[in-house]
């Protein structure tokens, strides 16, 4: 598909959505699995987006070459995975994929003794991991400011190592809950931990995981554009409940509770999920997105149309994912009348809103920049007016399922 059509919505919703499972634990799954020497089949729920099923396939692969094609996660954890595993391996992807650093993780995969070669430039993919014949240390520095996927991608090899790890992490920790997430999931294969956060380490001894039956919650990242489209729904009675989702869930992306609460979403946890109301929403909101990069698109998009003047810090991240992210939200914001301004060099945005959203907006057409998020946090949009996303294939990334979701609440027109 080119591009797909969402009809303005007409009426109150009151729908529930069995939301896909979380990517990120599926992922951490998986890699835990294998070093535990398990099935697949022990894992429930696994993840149907396209990043997990190349990990999937990568895990299976007799390949000498493993591409990850857009997958960041699955190419920093698989890098250092092959690496513990003494396995050959060259590790690629998409031009995109081999644009987004990787050099912090090899440089410490190559201070416990990996040889690993960069094939075309310093610090980026393609490269090639030549072997792991002998720990050199068991204690590695690490910028704690950095992505947490190199942190948690180190951690989980941890166990394994012969002398086990101790991760010291310098400078502002970024990211914490996904770190927490890995080590909970770590811990429920058998691998216990000790962590101090103010001193910044994280040791783990040698250890064996152990076989287990895990289940991987649904998706809070999927969960922030069902929040969206419940706070930018025109009718009070809307409610929607989401299934699969915990009170007390590892993801980071569940800040997205508290931040909609902000913003005219009440959340209440049922048996089975949470279910999500309208309220009144607050004229301005301040923050910290250093935890949960990921919101920083849906909560914009939201802020942006509500006429919600927004300051956001912490999402500097957003400039190395999939495509700039900052850039592209600058650029689709404008088109419905908002903006995002960097105020600070790297540091700290506001969103300028648009304060005249009506029912008469005119149609609005969204590039997605082979983004899957650019994609879902624009889709509630739909909610005020006709909007066209092009390029929709894009969520089959993380949200395979969402425009078969997002026909319960819209019309769609190919």
């Amino acid at each position: 598909m080119d591009k797909i059509l969402l009809r303005k919505s007409t009426s109150p919703l009151d729908v529930k959505i069995a939301l896909a499972s979380s990517k990120s634990e599926s992922n951490r799954a998986l890699i835990i699995n294998a070093l535990a020497r398990d099935s697949s089949e022990n894992l429930l729920n696994l993840s149907t987006a396209r990043d997990t099923q190349t990990m999937i396939r990568l895990l299976q692969s007799t390949d000498q070459t493993a591409d990850v094609i857009d997958a960041g996660t699955t190419m920093r954890f698989l890098t250092a995975y092959f690496t513990a595993t003494n396995q050959n391996k060259i590790m690629t992807g998409t031009p995109r994929m081999c644009e987004r650093p990787i050099g912090i993780l090899v440089d410490a995969l190559r201070t416990l003794g990996a040889d690993i070669e960069y094939i075309a430039k310093d610090g980026f993919p393609p490269l090639h991991i030549k072997g792991f014949s002998e720990q050199k240390t068991s204690e590695v520095t690490i910028r704690g400011d950095v992505s947490s996927q190199y942190i948690s991608a180190l951690l989980m090899i941890a166990p394994i190592l012969p002398q086990g790890l101790t991760i010291h992490l310098t400078g502002d920790l970024g990211s914490i809950p996904y770190i927490k997430m890995t080590l909970e999931q770590m811990r429920s294969f058998g691998v216990s931990y000790a962590a101090n956060w103010v001193e910044k380490t994280i040791k783990i001894s040698p250890s064996a995981y152990q076989s287990t039956v895990y289940k991987i919650e649904s998706d809070w990242s999927g969960a922030s554009y069902w929040y969206s489209i419940v706070a930018l729904s025109a009718f009070e009675s809307t409610q929607v409940e989401l299934l699969g989702l915990k009170e007390n869930s590892l993801q980071g992306d569940s800040d997205i509770v508290k931040i909609m609460n902000h913003l005219g979403v009440k959340s209440i946890f049922t048996d089975e999920g949470v279910l999500l109301s309208k309220i009144p929403a607050e004229t301005t909101l301040n923050w910290d997105f250093t935890n949960c990069p990921d919101l920083a698109q849906t909560v914009a998009v939201t802020c942006a149309a509500k006429g919600i003047e927004a300051t956001f810090t912490g999402i500097e991240s957003l400039k190395i994912k999939e495509t700039d992210r900052v850039l592209a939200l600058q650029n689709e914001l404008k088109k419905f009348g908002g903006d995002l301004i960097e105020v600070e060099k790297n540091i700290k945005y506001k969103v300028i809103p648009n304060q005249s959203v009506t029912s008469n907006q005119s149609p609005v057409t969204i590039a997605t920049y082979d983004d899957h998020r650019m994609a879902m946090a624009f889709a509630p949009l739909a909610m005020l007016m006709d909007v066209t996303i092009e390029e929709p294939n894009v969520v089959v990334k993380s949200y395979p399922s969402f425009w078969e979701d997002i026909k319960k609440v819209l019309t769609v027109e190919y």
